[in-house]
This record gives structure tokens, C-alpha cells and sequence, in this order.
């Protein structure tokens, strides 16, 4: 089976939920949240997790974790600014689904204060 990795900037609540998952899933999203949006490099989850998580909570962590492609080759990757910034935006009624595909555990690789 052909996986994509895949990186996910976060803060501490977040991580939190995931954690209680045993590292398997990530939470639904909140109301105000219509999308879920891993990233496909990590220098972008990078830079979203110390300039933006770190500025709203204090702290930002940087996950990596697997997907099965073949269940993201139903998804575009969208461009969301320069030529690295590449993410998938999975809608929030998808995210069970997506969570099914991934492969082996959601790895914490970073965290930046």
C-alpha cells in the first residue's frame, strides 16, 4: 500500500485530543472550522506552528503521520500561496473517513515556544 506522508501544525488542544486517541485520529473540527488541512511539507508546518500557534497559545507543535494515497487521490492539493505551500483541504464531514487511512500512528516532531 502506497502511503503519503503528510504534517499537520497544531496547538496544545489539539494535540491534546490526539493524544487521548492514542495517536490514531485527529478530533472533528469545530463549527467554525468547515476544513481540515494537513500540509505536505515540513518546513510549512513549520512555519505555521511557530508563527501562528506559538503567537495564539504559546506553543506550537509540528505531527507527521501517513495516509493511504489512494484515499487522497480523491482530493486536489490546494496551492495556498507560494509554490511550497501545498496542502489538502478535506471537508470536516470527511475527516472520519480520512482518519480510517491513516497508517500507523500520528508522530509529534517538532515543538516551538
Amino acid at each position: 500500500m502506497e502511503t503519503v506522508t503528510l504534517w499537520r501544525p497544531t496547538g496544545p488542544e489539539e494535540l491534546a485530543l490526539v493524544e487521548a486517541s492514542g495517536w490514531h485520529e485527529w478530533p472533528p473540527r469545530l463549527l467554525d472550522q468547515p476544513i481540515f488541512y494537513p500540509v505536505l511539507n515540513e518546513d510549512y508546518a513549520t512555519k505555521i506552528a511557530r508563527d501562528w500557534n506559538v503567537k495564539a497559545s504559546g506553543v506550537g507543535f509540528v505531527t507527521r503521520f501517513e495516509v493511504e494515497k489512494a484515499f487522497l487521490d480523491r482530493y486536489d492539493v490546494q496551492q495556498a500561496g507560494g509554490r511550497t505551500i501545498l496542502e489538502y483541504w478535506i471537508p470536516a464531514e470527511d475527516l472520519d473517513e480520512f482518519n480510517r487511512h491513516i497508517v500507523g500512528l500520528i508522530e509529534l516532531v517538532a515543538e516551538y515556544r
